[in-house]
């Protein structure tokens, strides 16, 4: 199982650094992890991806379940084999796509009962098969089953869902029991934009003393006050020595505020589907690769950045590629964007660990300030 030490804490903030050792290797926190939804980041190949640092990535169980299902990954013993990645690997529960095809399913106390988004047939999704299709995937850290909820939600509406969770999660707790290799189950706080209801669910969910953590039902179309106010009331309600993992956030400036409130993991699909859309991550700020003052540009697109698409190409050449619709955009605005995101980590976890994560904040927040 998933053992987790912390190596460092800032005097100043509740950021800190540590370990986590799963069967499949180890990850220094705090990480971003690349969504690679089916056992695949968009145009990257593992190899690109240990380039920029990748050290964890994350599947869906929904997704491949539908496809290419267990029957096909159970022939290679897991997903890491099957899409050449030797490092640990999280899974999504399949909750939350199930809840962004709500026309297409149902809820109710077994679970979720669905038709594929593919084909039209019919599943169900309850939480111990959500546990064995992950335990089929060979996931190093599987996550609960949990019930989404849009924002805004009534109070009546955010107590159901916590309350269906928390029984769900006693299920899947047993269910991983029962069927545990050496993987690891997080169980997911939710409660909506209620800060009683947060706390709610994660007292119940810490009596059931999971390996770690997840604060899921955020960044859902709320005001980014209202986000961060819900994170800095749950992650202190979460057992200390143990992993905090913040579901589907975000932008670099929502990592960096997640970190300093004591936050160690994350996932978005950010980076990516942004990347494919033209727009770059930089130091200085965010840019669109369309705009036209960049069609003589000799220069990379983030002078501060290390890696391939910046030490390689122009910011006029990736206008070029994007504007041409050229695959090969898609791939080296990926790799920026990627490596962008995992060298952020790595610059925090330095802060951290020479205890100046607050002056690295003030730089980081002046930098991207500025125009590029």
């Amino acid at each position: 199982m998933l053992h987790f030490t912390i190596t460092a804490r800032s005097t100043e903030t509740s950021a800190r650094s540590g370990i986590i050792e799963t069967m499949h290797g180890t990850i220094q926190t705090p990480i971003f992890m690349p969504v690679g939804t089916l056992a695949t980041v968009k145009s990257l190949t593992p190899e690109n991806l240990i380039q920029c640092g990748a050290q964890i990535i994350l599947g869906n169980t929904y997704h491949l379940y539908l496809r290419p299902g267990c029957e096909v990954i159970q022939q290679f013993s897991g997903l890491h084999q099957f899409m050449n990645w030797n490092h640990p690997i999280l899974t999504d529960s399949g909750g939350f796509q199930v809840f962004s095809l709500a026309k297409l399913s149902k809820i109710s106390e077994q679970g979720y009962s669905f038709q594929s988004h593919i084909d039209g047939s019919k599943h169900m999704l309850t939480p111990e098969n959500a546990v064995e299709i992950q335990t089929c995937l060979n996931s190093d850290i599987l996550m609960c089953l949990d019930q989404c909820i849009a924002y805004p939600a009534e109070k009546k509406t955010a107590a159901e869902a916590l309350q269906l969770t928390a029984r769900w999660a006693e299920r899947c707790n047993q269910a991983w029991v029962k069927t545990c290799q050496n993987n690891s189950l997080f169980g997911i706080v939710q409660g909506g934009m209620f800060p009683e209801l947060r706390k709610q669910s994660a007292e119940s969910l810490v009596k059931l003393n999971f390996p770690g953590y997840a604060i899921g039902g955020l960044s859902v179309g709320e005001p980014k006050e209202l986000m961060l106010e819900m994170a800095e009331i749950t992650l202190p309600l979460l057992p200390h020595n143990k992993p905090r993992y913040i579901m589907g956030v975000g932008t670099p400036e929502d990592l960096v505020e997640m970190v300093s409130l004591g936050a160690d993991m994350f996932d978005c699909v950010m980076p990516t589907r942004n990347a494919r859309n033209g727009q770059l991550f930089t130091s200085s700020g965010n840019i669109n690769i369309s705009n036209s003052r960049y069609r003589t540009e000799t220069g990379p697109a983030d002078p501060e950045c290390n890696c391939y698409t910046c030490r390689n190409y122009s910011l006029a050449y990736l206008r070029h590629l994007y504007i041409s619709r050229e695959l090969l955009a898609y791939h080296l605005n990926t790799l920026h964007n990627i490596y962008y995101y995992l060298n952020l980590a790595q610059k925090m976890r330095e802060a951290i660990a020479g205890d100046t994560f607050q002056e690295f904040k003030r730089n980081f927040y002046h930098k991207r300030k500025q125009s590029p």
